[in-house]
């Protein structure tokens, strides 16, 4: 029983979601909302936020120590990825604030206390596996154009990048296929967590919700996707510092992009 409320929720049946159609204004609406969000309480957030950074630092530090200077662009590029389960305890913030509660710290990590944290747990986990993958692709793909052997520095992979002719190949490639694990989180994560939280509809009603919204609305998601990447991307490349700022703002715009997308708990479409 607790596997299938994993995977199906809490009901008899599937109850799907119903998807409304949105335009580009929304996701502006939305960013607008998640900037307000973030501004209403920013010691909150930051400190929140900071967390994340620290881990990026860490990594950038296991790296140096260990010659894996190779993982660094796929790392960086990889917070796109598992985004949208580090913004968690955003999503719950921003469910408190438009309720009319004035959440902090433990507000924050009430996603730890959800009914439908075993479902979260799920879909974190098949993040992490495609994060994983990309990792693994990535170094396969700079080993099958340089080699084995790594540079020992940062300066010795920027070089080995910016003038052998294999490393225009390696940004060109490695561009594409991290434009495909993109695709692939946005279409079955874009407001999963965030549905999650809302209602237990189960692990599988929340990913497909979140490809059925994509298929309904393609232009205006990819638009979302490219800004949320690049934007977390950027952010990442000061020491991962930048992160405090953009995945709060990006966390709670999340949110507010669901609740554009969503039609409300009455209106179902049963399986």
């Amino acid at each position: 029983m607790a596997r299938m409320h994993v995977i199906s929720g809490i009901g008899d049946k599937l109850d799907l979601p119903v998807i409304r159609k949105i335009s580009l204004a929304d996701l502006g609406e939305a960013l607008r909302r998640g900037l307000a969000d973030f501004r209403a309480r920013p010691s909150h957030y930051v400190l929140l936020a900071l967390i994340y950074p620290l881990i990026g630092i860490v990594l950038a530090m296991w790296m140096d120590g260990w010659q894996t200077w190779t993982l660094l662009y796929p790392l960086v590029g990889g917070f796109a990825l598992i985004g949208p389960f580090a913004a968690l305890p955003l999503y719950e913030i921003s469910r408190r604030r438009e309720r009319g509660e004035h959440p902090g710290w433990r507000a924050a990590f009430g996603v730890l206390r959800s009914p439908a944290r075993g479902s979260i747990m799920a879909v974190g986990a098949m993040l992490f596996v495609l994060f994983t993958l990309w990792l693994t692709s990535a170094q396969a793909l700079y080993e099958s154009l340089f080699g084995a052997a790594a540079p020992h520095t940062f300066a010795g992979l920027f070089n080995q990048i910016m003038i052998e002719p294999a490393g225009l190949t390696l940004m060109l490639a490695g561009s594409v296929l991290g434009a495909l694990f993109a695709l692939v989180v946005l279409c079955s994560s874009v407001i999963a967590f965030p549905l999650l939280l809302d209602r237990d509809v189960g692990a599988y009603v929340a990913v497909e919700t979140s490809f059925r919204a994509v298929l309904r609305n393609p232009l205006p998601l990819l638009v979302w996707g490219v800004i949320v990447g690049a934007g977390l991307f950027l952010a990442a490349l000061p020491f991962f510092v930048g992160l405090a700022i953009a995945l709060p703002i990006f966390g709670h715009a999340t949110w507010h992009l669901y609740r554009r997308l969503v039609g409300p708990a009455s209106l179902i479409r049963g399986a």
